[in-house]
């Protein structure tokens, strides 16, 4: 049985993140205090906390490393969801996020692994990546 996980992230501002990740993105609310929200992405705890160092108009520091032609943002974090899944989540956020760090397309096409996967920002600059196989089971860890 697989478990969620818990990650948290920092955010510049709480009012911003809610937005984003409670609107925007559609994820359910649990606790939360004045300084941080806790969301349930896909079954999974994901925390927002402030953090006021990064100002407002200040983004999360990252790298980028190339995977497939593409440079991946790190650090990011996501779900490994169903392609029936990943497909409709793709086609709503077209709508919702303002651009896509990675458009949604399929990584190492007819290889082991072979992937749906996508990637964004959030507005405090915290990359987050979605992804699909056809067979979990089979090729998340293909090699």
């Amino acid at each position: 049985m697989i478990t969620p996980f818990h990650v948290a992230v920092q955010v510049r501002d709480i009012a911003e993140a809610r937005d984003f990740y409670g609107n925007k993105l559609g994820l359910a609310e649990g606790r939360s205090a004045e300084h941080w929200i806790d969301f349930d992405m896909f079954g999974h705890q994901y925390v927002v906390h402030l953090n006021p160092a990064l100002g407002p108009a200040g983004r999360v520091p990252q790298i980028a490393n190339p995977v497939d032609g593409h440079g991946v943002p790190v650090p990011h974090c996501g779900v490994v969801m169903t392609f029936p899944q990943w497909e409709a989540l793709a086609a709503r956020l077209n709508s919702v996020v303002d651009s896509f760090v990675i458009e949604p397309y399929i990584r190492f096409k007819g290889q082991p692994g072979e992937q749906g996967t996508m990637f964004f920002l959030d507005p405090s600059g915290n990359a987050l990546e979605f992804k699909a196989f056809r067979d979990i089971g089979r090729e998340l860890f293909a090699k």
